[in-house]
């Protein structure tokens, strides 16, 4: 048995958590997959990667109609993929290098581990480590489903579609989610045939309402989507090739592709390392419980000395979310009498689909719930890109914003944003949310750059009827 100051199980998030205040401490970090996380290895990093020059495939379609020819000579698939690996896995192996040998405080444990108690952990080889405060930052996995054929080949995730050695020709995708708007565009980009099977009737079911409805539109007219379609089987074929079958509106039916991928959810690790087992507290969808300071809860009472952030106790699953958790993890644990809160109230979501999607804040679906709770009544404003000169430019007829806000105080209470750089125009919304600067007052008291495209950010605020 090995004691330590400090343990922390996870190399994404947690891994910021060992700064110099640690230096003459001992610490153990633990991590059983790739080091880094998530977000570096599989998820926003390398994603983004493949956006961007999606983005540039996409051109040609898109300058057509503004007078310009444009023509796509070919996408080298390898040669992008191989870019963006060869930082992303240097990145890694850095880090992993840094943690392993260059600190002699810090211990790498390069295996799986299970709770054994509230701060107590075992290692596949039977090592037993406690610690004096130990924070969980195990992070989550993509869901499989249980349909007969998951484990063939051609099955993959988003931890290894982005490494196929060949663009595939077919690639069938299941979900709706943002895992599944994203890869679509970046394949669809590139040439590859791509069909989208959803449960349910419509694309980015977590957004409001009205960009849901939208983004579902434009995707049937990008891709080949299956709304409210199950997948029951996928068979293998002689050609290396799958047959997928389908049950959807107009009965089964079946379709050959190279390449499908699952898309359905990712869900915590709370269960491979033992959570329940180790009497902690666990949401319905398996979180961890953990209280405004992210301490770990047992019996709804938090637990000296353990701690949780990131994927493994956060329903957003965003890295930015995970980054703010682990600030406020970081200060908690070397100041036991002042602990700080996350803040968890104004959390932003981008999708890098073709369009974007971002958002902030209350749907309308929960604005309307909020105003017959509270006795207020509540405003919105749709504003179109193409109302704006920077939209005339573009000749955009489908980005707009909706903003939702309090009609007496004029206090926004969410902002949703679909069309081109959607991540990047919400962002002076997020501020004035954080900052509890109200629609008239953003909108009035500063000065809009024209004819930029966050005129539409403008406008919409001056439409909201507050006040």
């Amino acid at each position: 048995m090995t004691h330590y100051d400090l343990a922390i199980i996870g190399s994404g998030s947690g891994n910021t958590l060992i700064s110099p205040a640690w230096d003459d401490r001992k610490v153990v970090l633990v991590e059983g997959g790739t080091f880094g996380g998530t977000c570096l290895n599989v998820g926003c990093i390398p994603t983004k990667m493949y956006v961007y020059p999606a983005q540039l495939a996409s051109a040609p379609a898109e300058a057509s109609g503004l007078g310009v020819d444009l023509t796509l000579d070919g996408v080298r698939w390898r040669d992008i993929r191989d870019r963006i690996f060869t930082r992303i896995d240097a990145i890694s192996s850095g880090g992993r290098d840094y943690r392993a040998d260059e600190l002699e405080n810090v211990t790498l444990v390069e295996e799986y581990v299970r709770l054994t108690g509230e701060k107590s952990f075992e290692t596949s080889s039977g090592d037993v480590i406690t610690a004096d405060q130990l924070v969980i930052a195990a992070g989550s996995r993509a869901v499989l489903p249980e349909i007969p054929g998951i484990s063939l080949p051609q099955v993959h995730t988003s931890d290894t579609v982005m490494r196929l050695d060949e663009l595939p020709r077919r690639l069938l995708i299941v979900g709706g989610g943002y895992v599944s708007a994203e890869f679509a565009h970046v394949f669809g980009a590139f040439g590859t045939d791509v069909t989208i099977a959803v449960r349910s009737g419509g694309m980015l079911r977590h957004l409001d309402e009205t960009v849901s409805d939208a983004f579902t539109r434009q995707a049937a007219h990008q891709w080949d989507l299956r709304l409210d379609t199950d997948v029951t089987q996928i068979v293998a074929n002689d050609d290396g090739s799958v047959t997928a079958r389908l049950n959807g509106p107009a009965g089964p039916t079946e379709i050959e592709v190279d390449v499908v991928l699952m898309a359905v959810g990712r869900t915590p690790n709370t269960d491979t390392i033992g959570a329940a087992e180790a009497g902690l507290d666990l949401h319905d969808d398996g979180r961890l419980a953990v209280d405004a300071y992210q301490r770990v809860l047992r019996h709804g009472e938090p637990v000296e000395g353990l701690w949780a952030l990131g994927d493994v106790s956060s329903a957003h699953q965003l890295k930015h979310v995970a980054n703010h958790e682990a600030k406020v993890v970081a200060h908690n644990l070397l100041h036991p009498g002042a602990l700080r809160a996350s803040d968890h109230r104004f959390v932003p979501a981008a999708v890098f689909s073709h369009p974007q999607a971002a958002s902030v804040g209350m749907t309308e679906e929960e604005a309307l719930a909020h105003a017959e709770t509270s006795g207020t009544r509540i405003v919105t404003a749709v504003q179109h890109y193409g109302s704006t000169a920077y939209g005339w430019a573009m000749e955009d007829t489908q980005g707009f914003a909706k903003l939702i806000a309090e009609q007496s105080t004029g206090r926004i209470l969410g902002a949703h944003i679909l069309g081109h750089e959607a991540s990047m125009i919400i962002q002076p919304l997020i501020q004035a949310m954080s900052f509890g600067l109200d629609a008239h007052t953003m909108a009035r008291g500063q000065y809009w750059i024209h004819p930029a495209l966050t005129e539409v950010v403008e406008n919409a605020l001056l439409s909201l009827r507050t006040g």
